[in-house]
């Protein structure tokens, strides 16, 4: 079998990433972060969604980010926005972070000689992140040949984004047929301490309509308002 690095957030797109690199007959290795971010429930979310789809390892590595913040879910100054449609960068964008996490995944995945890296980053139904779109994709793709033993050995990255083109709706009708049980996963950035969706925030907006779209029930557990 082929090895694969996929960065599993714990959120509902990580985790359908994660089933279609199984589907694919990838021997899976997930990755998570523990970067100081405000809803670091995610991670034991990560746990279960790993557990369940059966990788063969998975890692939790800590990264503090808050030593410098920048971003809503790594400075508690910052308030957590309701969604919002304004066409900007919103505050929850966390600076150059999937830049930091495929670091990371190609470093281990150098180390388990796996060549596939899967990162569920999505330009359709998303916030407008700039580290979630096709162009940054591939720009990596060839930096990671050039400073990885790739570049003299003669083989090549492959950065799998499966759900780059997809509507919210399309991937959870995705991840439902290859058996994601979404109820372990959540995608909220404001969690209240029991681990319970704001549903408010842009994640949660974006997680609801695509449930509704899909027309599967949403498992999510939301906070009473």
């Amino acid at each position: 079998m082929e090895k694969a690095v996929v960065l599993l957030s714990g959120g509902l797109d990580s985790a359908t990433c994660l089933a279609i690199a199984r589907s694919r007959g990838f021997e899976c290795f997930s990755l998570s972060f523990d970067y100081g971010q405000r809803h670091k429930c995610e991670l034991e979310a990560a746990r279960r969604v790993a557990s369940s789809l059966g990788v063969s390892r998975h890692s939790v590595m800590s990264i503090d980010l808050r030593q410098w913040g920048g971003s809503a879910l790594t400075d508690d100054s910052i308030d957590v926005p309701e969604a919002s449609n304004s066409g900007e960068v919103p505050v929850t964008y966390v600076p150059a972070r999937n830049l930091i996490f495929l670091s990371f995944a190609a470093a281990w995945g150098e180390v388990l000689k796996a060549r596939h890296i899967f990162i569920g980053v999505n330009s359709v139904d998303y916030s407008g992140y700039p580290d979630c779109r096709a162009p940054f994709i591939e720009s990596f793709r060839k930096t990671a040949e050039l400073g990885t033993c790739a570049c003299d050995e003669g083989w090549h990255w492959v950065i799998e984004t499966p759900l780059q083109s997809m509507s919210k709706a399309e991937i959870i009708r995705c991840g439902s047929s290859l058996g994601v049980d979404y109820s372990l996963t959540t995608s909220c950035y404001d969690p209240d301490p029991q681990g319970r969706s704001c549903g408010i925030c842009d994640s949660c907006a974006l997680r609801k309509a695509g449930f509704a779209a899909a027309g599967i029930p949403d498992p999510t557990r939301y906070q009473e308002k």
